[in-house]
């Protein structure tokens, strides 16, 4: 397990790496520096002034001293200050972060009593028939956008219920209307993966010995098949960070919310490439880190992975 933990963590250390080093590379692409880009938007600066912030920003140096600047202030938690405020760009994102941790970390949970809830009316559905319009309920949510529903319920429950505020009041339902969005199309993936997990493991024989003894369905799904079939979700779970994000920030621009959404929205409009860099990163960086988790929690569930991880290590160093 120590091999394993120390391996993981490595991979995940090396990912946030890559991704800075490539959003570096990225800005450089750019047609010109990003200081020049923000203030040649006003025709009024001259090249005095742009020359100045440049050298304070420290986009005149080389670009291996660049890279290595930037790389060794994000180490110690300095990702540079933004163009439109002035304020470092941990602080401005900061600010935001925790509406937006809120809404996707609500979204997250809602996702998974979702699928588990659509999985187990379907599994122990008392007809085919049932069994199958439960089945089809994953691929409708997936189908439906973000933007869509949360406009209909918008609609529905503020201009003509009048029930929810269009701006966030702080109730219950300010919070709970735009976590069900989000999760509505976060759930998808995993209730179809979970579903069709299942299925393979009610193919083996243990299965059938269980129902021979006398198990219930029941006993026998939430006992037995649930955890063997929690693997490759919970894998899934992992790989929909990026879209659980990326739904925040349109979730939260349909419902006025204040997050991660709206200063990505100033950033872009303002062409603030410091703090559009330092989002880009941390969308990485927490990608990673819940993949990461997944890949520690996996073991608990299957400890053949374990096993997988070590033959995998013998076989690499026998090369």
């Amino acid at each position: 397990m120590t091999r394993y933990l120390l391996l993981r963590t490595g991979q995940a250390i090396l990912v946030v790496w890559l991704a800075y080093t490539l959003i570096f590379l990225a800005v450089q692409l750019l047609p010109s520096d990003p200081v020049t880009i923000f203030l040649t938007a006003d025709s009024a600066v001259d090249q005095a002034a742009i020359d100045t912030m440049k050298a304070q920003y420290g986009y005149d140096q080389p670009l291996a001293v660049q890279y290595l600047h930037q790389l060794g202030a994000l180490l110690q938690g300095d990702a540079g200050y933004s163009l439109t405020s002035g304020e470092p760009v941990m602080q401005r994102i900061g600010g935001a972060l925790g509406s937006t941790l809120a809404l996707a970390g609500s979204a997250l949970a809602a996702a998974v009593v979702i699928a588990l809830a659509v999985v187990s009316a379907a599994v122990l559905a008392p007809s085919g028939r049932v069994r199958r319009i439960l089945a089809n309920l994953p691929p409708l949510f997936s189908a439906v956008p973000v933007f869509w529903l949360g406009l209909v319920l918008l609609e529905l429950l503020s201009i003509r219920l009048g029930v929810l505020s269009i701006f966030p009041d702080g109730s219950f339902l300010s919070l709970a209307v735009p976590v069900f969005v989000l999760a509505v199309h976060v759930s998808a993936p995993l209730a179809q993966v979970l579903l069709k997990s299942a299925d393979q493991v009610y193919r083996l024989p243990f299965i059938d010995v269980l129902r021979a003894k006398g198990a219930s369905p029941a006993r026998i799904f939430f006992r037995h098949v649930l955890k063997n079939a929690a693997g490759p979700a919970l894998a899934i779970l992992g790989i929909t960070v990026g879209t659980l994000f990326a739904g925040s920030v349109i979730t939260e621009t349909v419902f006025s919310r204040t997050g991660l959404g709206s200063v990505v929205l100033q950033a872009v409009t303002a062409q603030d490439v410091p703090l559009v860099q330092g989002l880009v990163l941390l969308t990485a960086a927490v990608f990673v880190a819940v993949n990461l988790a997944v890949d520690l929690i996996h073991p608990l569930l299957d400890p053949r992975i374990l096993t997988d991880a070590q033959q995998g290590s013998a076989r690499a160093l026998a090369a």
